[in-house]
């Protein structure tokens, strides 16, 4: 996988792959248990509404490309279908099944703000992600007001996630998801998911 190695983990950051755009949706979570089990119910989900085609293919963009190809179900889930990018060699699903960092490769600005005490602690934040992306923690605590979660518990001011689990949706970013799908696939998780939006 193309990105930026670090002891333990990788940094998943869009600008280092050339491409034109990625919709990545991502648990709301640090370490989603039982992960692989649920992307491939998952997977199951897509593959039966006609969204993604079953068998990988070289439509992907990382490692070997094998990823699950784009289908025509796939216009029931966007708000603009005539954007999917059915005629690119790159426009499948790659899911990816460490723990990463997602964020837009472009202007992303590592602001965040703490839910207790509502105070900007976004540089205190990002500087921790060197205990969380081994997994010595999965949690941060505000320097300011002690306020502890996941820190995927902390507001961003624009989306991102942190997860040991993510689906990226290859040059799909202009065709935008319903919100209906969004929610659909966090109920297939059973959690809260960010969705990224990558433009390159």
């Amino acid at each position: 996988m193309s990105g930026i190695k670090l002891p333990g983990a990788e940094i998943y950051l869009a600008q280092l792959i050339p491409m034109n755009s990625q919709s990545i949706l991502v648990p709301k979570i640090s370490t989603l248990p039982v992960h692989e089990p649920r992307a491939r119910a998952i997977v199951r989900w897509l593959v039966r509404k006609n969204i993604i085609k079953e068998e990988l293919t070289t439509c992907g963009r990382m490692g070997n490309r094998m990823a699950y190809a784009l289908a025509d179900g796939a216009r029931a889930v966007v708000l603009h279908p005539e954007a999917l990018p059915f005629n690119e060699p790159v426009n499948g699903l790659e899911i990816i099944y460490k723990r990463c960092i997602y964020t837009p490769a472009k202007g992303f600005l590592e602001e965040a703000g703490c839910p207790g005490c509502r105070k900007e602690v976004g540089e205190a934040l990002f500087e921790s992600l060197e205990d969380w992306m081994p997994g010595h923690t999965d949690n941060f605590i505000c320097p300011l007001c002690g306020h502890e979660d996941d820190i995927n518990g902390f507001l961003f001011l624009q989306a991102c996630a942190f997860s040991n689990l993510g689906f990226i949706f290859n040059n799909w970013a202009e065709a935008g998801f319903k919100q209906s799908f969004i929610d659909e696939f966090a109920d297939w998780l059973d959690q809260k998911i960010s969705w990224v939006k990558v433009e390159l």
